[in-house]
């Protein structure tokens, strides 16, 4: 099958399609996903959505809404692409939809929702079923007037301890039901006990340590003094457990650009004392007890004068690891760091960034980390419980396929900031700082999906690392990041019983707490096709599409990713047609309502950097989304796929309310517009040439920031930007950009229904495209 020419003009357009020319299809009548959320959000928004029904679709991502716990996890904890399993796998290879579910285990909860309960059984610990060690849920039935219980996962029956033993009312639930969160809730906690711990011994805070490039690059941007300002701003507001009135966290400090610097920081000396390490091949920290940060004033003057730009990078993240073992606990590693490591060490590397390889078989290779070192290095991170997250400054390649391996693999994040400059980016900058210091995180975390029988757990995509088919081993994992699970069957599902999944996350808190967070899901089952189609979720469904995609972009060509992922998608909309729709004439395109939309982000997705292969876009740039988009939860997915783009020049500046996004198209950009585009990653403002805002916000193309003015129009879009600011992940650095100026293509090729600025098609070509394909597959 020929994939779409996604490299250069699209191959497929409405005129090749089979049979006669057809009319110009009107963009009004294909399905719109401004309209999908709209009624949703008319439907379900401001509603509370109860868990107590198995196999209930939720309200979508955009849609406001209100979660109570009966029985079943939020779906802010846990996504499904379906809600409805076919029974056998003879009807899922039929259907192709994948079966998955997105878990986000810290997933931030609004304050009108129930916080986690943590259940304590002391010593004794969680209880669990003995043969497949599930723990209890509310999917386990008593019996025997309170004596045993049958487990719902591997339907063993096991006796209930004396310490747990309760009776049962006339329904055979036991009377306790409701005071128990473990057997009334979807999601709740365990107190571990000792056997949890590593080698028997209780758990200790996690330390923060700080690392900090000083060679000329970071000297001259004047990061290095930013960074040595915010870090008394940071400590005062280093992560703690709810209610405590300060946090436990220790925290640690490096310098280092081809050798590596500690502080000495006892209270008894005047001054920082530096002691140096050249031998970065055997790192050690010298000073552990003198680790910590008081004073850090001192530090940008004793390298004002520096020449030296060459750094290494894996000496610094193995120092890292060894000051988290010599200290005993787990931990994160900030590096801040500018340039690819040249310098003579481990871990050195060489530019390897070659535009002749783009659209060869041989691209693949530009995405695939480099050194055996970095994989050995991920290893020792993730036994350690140490994360890394990656702060890059390049002015030029720097080679995030391999440096940000390490992030993803120890369940951290990579930020880049090209050619950074304190004056234009430095809010931007601490902004995310800020917030990835301040963030809800465990430490030294291992996940296991259990399931009832008849399916399985097979695959995970995430800033995960995996020594077997089962472990998911995270060195942290915070609110931000979801793993998404995919399952194969390997028997028949029971319509009667459904499908039960368990995730259970065993981790160590901010304070130095070892705890099982358990999230449970009960879906249905069904021997129809119809259910499955009708309880499909596309938001879910296209960020398993998005990872599968950017996994299988190291092992195989692009042409070949996109031409299974088209062909994917053809065969699950073919199935619909032929199995579950209406007979209608061949040339009329049937979608299932629950997945009409689909199309429009996996188009999207096909125009994504990583995806493209397009010598125009910076090989860094590309890596650096394709990490990033691995960890990412459902609402991220969806908004980086089909961003908002709000009309903002008939704002009423007396209501709260944010104006109603329209389409993601040029259409619908007016000369006389202001339009704001967020993608949680980019944030633009864009004035049409004949705006009459201008005057009143007082902005500029090219401008970084919006001025503060004493006028209602001013004050109403400063308070939309910093709204969205607050709700995404990272902090978006806005852009202004005014209509036919040079800057303008960066908006543009954010309008993903348009045709794309480096290959790819329009949503309206590409759904005749599919259309198509789903023709060739029925005959």
């Amino acid at each position: 099958m020929a994939g779409p020419g996604m490299a250069g003009p699209f191959q497929g357009g409405a005129a090749q399609m089979a049979g006669p020319p057809q009319k110009k299809l009107d963009p009004d009548s294909i399905p719109s996903t401004t309209q999908v959320i709209e009624d949703d959000q008319a439907k379900r928004g401001g509603q509370v959505y109860t868990t107590n029904l198995r196999g209930q679709v939720p309200p979508l991502v955009t849609t406001d809404y209100t979660v109570q716990d009966q029985g079943n996890a939020s779906p802010r904890f846990m996504r499904c692409t379906t809600y409805s399993f076919p029974c056998t796998a003879d009807l899922a290879k039929q259907c192709q939809v994948p079966l998955a579910t997105i878990i986000k285990p810290f997933a931030t909860v609004p304050k009108n929702e129930t916080p986690m309960y943590v259940v304590n059984h002391g010593e004794t610990g969680p209880i669990r079923c003995n043969r497949c060690k599930a723990y209890m849920c509310p999917y386990m039935q008593f019996m025997d007037g309170g004596r045993r219980y049958q487990c719902g996962f591997c339907n063993c029956i096991n006796e209930v301890p004396a310490f747990y033993f309760q009776h049962l009312d006339h329904m055979g639930r036991r009377v306790d039901f409701y005071e128990r969160p473990e057997l009334s809730l979807g999601s709740y906690e365990f107190a571990a006990t000792l056997d949890y711990c590593k080698n028997n011994k209780p758990a200790s805070p996690p330390a923060y340590i700080f690392m900090i490039d000083v060679s000329y690059a970071n000297i001259k941007s004047g990061l290095v003094r930013l960074v040595c300002d915010e870090l008394k701003t940071l400590l005062d507001n280093l992560p703690r457990e709810d209610g405590a009135e300060s946090s436990m966290v220790k925290v640690g400090f490096v310098t280092y650009n081809k050798i590596l610097h500690f502080y000495n920081v006892k209270s008894a000396l005047a001054q920082p004392q530096m002691m140096v390490v050249s031998d970065t091949a055997e790192m050690f920290v010298p000073l552990l007890d003198g680790f910590l940060v008081n004073d850090c004033d001192t530090i940008p003057d004793m390298f004002a004068d520096t020449n030296e730009s060459e750094t290494v990078y894996a000496p610094v993240i193995q120092a890292g690891v060894e000051a988290l073992k010599a200290a005993e606990c787990s931990g994160k590693l900030f590096i801040f760091h500018s340039s690819i490591p040249t310098a003579e060490a481990p871990g050195k590397l060489k530019n390897r960034d070659d535009k002749k390889l783009i659209n060869t078989e041989k691209e693949k290779t530009l995405f695939q980390p480099q050194k055996a070192v970095y994989e050995q290095l991920s290893k020792d991170c993730v036994s350690q419980g140490c994360s890394v997250d990656l702060f890059l400054f390049p002015s030029q390649y720097v080679d995030i396929a391999t440096m940000g391996d390490v992030a993803t693999q120890t369940g951290g994040s990579v930020f880049k900031y090209s050619n950074f400059q304190v004056e234009r980016d430095g809010q931007h900058f601490l902004s995310d700082l800020r917030k990835d210091v301040e963030k809800a995180i465990g430490f030294d975390a291992i996940m296991r999906v259990r399931t009832s029988t008849g399916f399985r757990a097979t695959d995970f995509f995430g800033a995960i690392h995996m020594n077997n088919t089962t472990d998911v081993e995270m060195a942290a994992v915070d609110c931000d990041k979801a793993v998404t699970v995919e399952f194969k069957h390997d028997d028949t599902l029971s319509e009667e019983t459904g499908a039960l999944m368990q995730c259970a996350l065993l981790y160590t808190t901010i304070s130095g707490q070892r705890r099982l967070r358990i999230h449970n899901l009960s879906l249905n089952c069904s021997a129809q096709l119809s259910e499955l189609y009708k309880s499909c979720e596309t938001d879910a469904l296209i960020n398993f599409f998005a990872k599968s995609a950017y996994r299988a972009m190291l092992n195989q060509p692009l042409k070949t990713v996109r031409e299974i992922l088209v062909n994917q998608a053809a065969h699950m909309l073919a199935c619909y047609r032929k199995n579950c729709a209406s007979p209608s004439a061949a040339s009329q395109l049937i979608l299932p309502d629950a997945m009409k939309v689909f199309p429009v982000y996996l188009n999207s997705l096909l125009k994504t950097g990583p995806l493209v292969g397009s010598a125009e876009l910076s090989t860094d740039d590309r890596a650096h989304q394709r990490l990033s988009t691995t960890a990412m939860g459902v609402e991220d997915t969806q908004l980086l796929l089909y961003p908002r783009l709000v009309p903002l020049h008939n704002m009423d500046v007396a209501s709260d309310v944010v104006p109603t996004p329209v389409r993601c198209s040029e259409e619908r950009l007016t000369d006389a517009g202001m339009f704001l585009l967020e993608n949680g990653c980019s944030l633009f403002l864009w004035l049409g040439q004949a705006s009459q805002h201008i005057t009143n916000i007082h902005v500029c193309a090219f401008q970084r920031s919006l001025p503060e003015l004493d006028n209602p129009q001013s004050k109403k879009l400063r308070s939309i930007v910093d709204s969205l600011l607050d709700q995404r992940p990272s902090s978006m650095k806005l852009m202004i950009v005014k209509q036919k100026d040079r800057s303008e293509i960066m908006f543009r090729q954010h309008l993903v229904e348009d045709k794309g600025l480096h290959g790819g098609a329009s949503y309206m070509d590409f759904l005749c495209y599919v259309h198509r394909e789903i023709r060739q597959v029925l005959t």
